[in-house]
């Protein structure tokens, strides 16, 4: 498979180069009995030769599979985007001046400080920022965000979802490094434009990722890994609000989170590009063993060049789809009110110590991630085992993860300042929507294997408008930042969580969609071709009959 002498493989003129160049240098490195290890800068695409015995000892080392190494490595991307893009929420309960403004204890709108807090803890930094201009701060992310999942999602289907998802987060974690020299230098508009070029970056997270699973994951384990490597958001969110609230407490200054967070971005680009690739196919030291259990789970093990343009007629008019997105759309207001701005809440409302908001905020999301990896093994075998179809389960999980969030968030309002009984009613709320991912957070790779990514974009990229929407209205409906202020707040959730999911409920589908080959669609519409349009039917019907043998065995 590789070059690595001139008496070996395919001669120049029958290789294609990935990496590098005809006239890079070779890289002997010294193997086992004389031989050399090249450095892998080829792949053949010709006729199929014997592994280098370097690649083969490699296939080796690795005990666990490399579809679960990607899953792994997917979780731990989505971790650090995250880290990156919840560390001001954090950051700026410490960067903005809390000595003017809001309400005051004797109103009854905030909660009374502990005898033993630290006053400092609740004077805040340098800047003079209302929670209007907080708003636009926290939800300008979203707006460079939002702009990147369709390219994203199409880059990845194209050429690969491996450095459409590295480069992405290298992007976004050079910018969080260099966001204390621009909130320094620039002050709030520097601030804004870096964290929309963050957005930018970031944007491309999901739709790769969901490329990369359609292409590594086989049906059968969809809701288990996915359940994994989404879970990335929850284990993001938890250490994002808790290393936050230990880095603020123990270190002078703000600018340490972005540093740190930043830093293990670029770490995991590093690992990520040496050990994934964007299919089984392409990877120089999978094992032969877990190419041949790929092969026959998936069918291919590279991904379909041969594709036709993405059907945007058949997704945008797809019913299943339109319902894929209401439910998006749900779940992100409820989950971005939750990350944006209950470390707000905390601080301002609860009036809890810094470290005690990075603590307590990290917690309903640890119980998130518990849930959406227990319930996405549950999912997998209520599905396998026959108990319930791939559409009523994937409706089943979203509803929990719909009604239950609902009800406890604005259960919370109504707690006022019992700080133990609200902890306890947020944690159980963000708990129940870890349902969210063995439901609707898969179904884009039930309706289209073949257009993941740019469903996944859809989806995703709709679902973040709503990043831009609740940051702002939140800051625009709590200028005091009072518990009466923030119960209308809840009860505006609690609505869009209700009415997205019974359109969910309706519509949604976990069967795979015909526009999933427009060019089997496309023969029969444009010939006319009854035999063509039997051809069409039944390739979906061995589709779906295959998805369900594979889950079963």
């Amino acid at each position: 498979m590789f070059d690595y002498d001139s008496t070996a493989g395919p001669s120049s003129g029958e290789r294609q180069p990935l990496l590098g160049s005809p006239k890079s240098p070779q890289w002997p490195v010294e193997f086992r009995e004389g031989k050399y290890c090249p450095k892998p800068g080829w792949l053949y695409t010709s006729e199929p030769v014997d592994r280098h015995p370097c690649l083969e000892w490699l296939s080796t080392v690795f005990i666990i599979p490399q579809r679960v190494i990607l899953a792994i490595m997917g979780f731990l991307a989505i971790m650090n985007a995250y880290t990156m893009r919840i560390s001001l929420s954090i950051a700026i309960t410490e960067m903005v001046n809390k000595t003017t403004g809001g309400a005051i204890e004797e109103d009854g709108g905030v909660c009374p400080i502990d005898e033993d807090a630290d006053p400092e803890d609740f004077t805040g930094g340098e800047f003079d920022w209302d929670e209007e201009l907080q708003g636009i701060i926290l939800s300008s992310f979203y707006w460079g965000y939002v702009i990147t999942h369709i390219p994203g999602g199409m880059l990845a289907e194209k050429f690969g979802g491996k450095w459409t998802l590295s480069l992405g987060i290298l992007s976004t974690a050079i910018f969080t490094l260099i966001t204390p020299w621009a909130v320094t230098s620039g002050g709030s508009t520097a601030l804004i434009v870096i964290r929309v070029l963050m957005g930018l970056g970031e944007g491309t997270t999901f739709p790769a990722l969901s490329a990369l699973m359609a292409t590594w994951i086989p049906a059968k384990e969809r809701s288990k890994l996915g359940s994994l490597v989404f879970g990335g958001g929850q284990v993001g969110t938890i250490l994002g609000n808790l290393l936050s609230g230990v880095l603020l407490h123990n270190i002078d200054g703000w600018s340490s989170v972005f540093y740190f967070f930043g830093g293990l971005g670029i770490l995991w680009f590093v690992i990520f590009t040496l050990l994934c690739y964007s299919d089984p196919e392409s990877h120089p030291f999978i094992s032969e063993k877990e190419k041949a259990y790929l092969k026959q789970e998936l069918g291919t093990l590279e991904r379909d060049r041969t594709l036709p343009p993405t059907p945007w007629r058949y997704i945008l008019t797809s019913v299943p789809m339109m319902a894929l997105v209401c439910a998006q759309i749900g779940h992100d207001w409820g989950f971005f009110i939750m990350v944006t701005d209950l470390p707000k809440y905390m601080s301002d409302v609860l009036r809890f110590s810094i470290k005690d908001n990075g603590l307590y905020s990290s917690l309903p999301y640890l119980v998130m991630w518990i849930v959406s990896l227990s319930t996405g093994v549950l999912s997998d075998w209520l599905i396998t085992s026959g108990r319930m179809t791939i559409t009523f389960g994937r409706k089943l999980f979203t509803t929990i993860a719909s009604i239950g969030p609902a009800c406890f968030i604005v259960g919370a309002s109504y707690a006022g300042c019992e700080k133990v009984i609200v902890v306890m009613l947020f944690t159980f709320a963000m708990g129940l929507m870890g349902t969210f991912y063995p439901g609707m957070k898969v179904n884009p790779l039930d309706l289209s294997p073949n257009y993941a990514g740019t469903l996944m974009a859809i989806t995703n990229g709709i679902g973040a408008i709503t990043g831009i929407i609740a940051p702002y209205v939140v800051g625009v409906m709590t200028p005091n930042h009072t518990l009466e202020e923030w119960r209308i707040v809840f009860w505006i959730s609690f609505a869009i969580f209700n009415v997205t999911n019974l359109a969910y409920i309706i519509w949604a589908s976990g069967e795979v969609q015909p526009w999933n080959t427009p060019h089997l669609m496309n023969k029969s519409v444009e010939s006319g071709d009854q035999r063509a349009a039997i051809e069409a039917k039944d390739s979906e019907a061995k589709k779906s009959v295959q998805s369900q043998d594979a889950i079963k065995h």
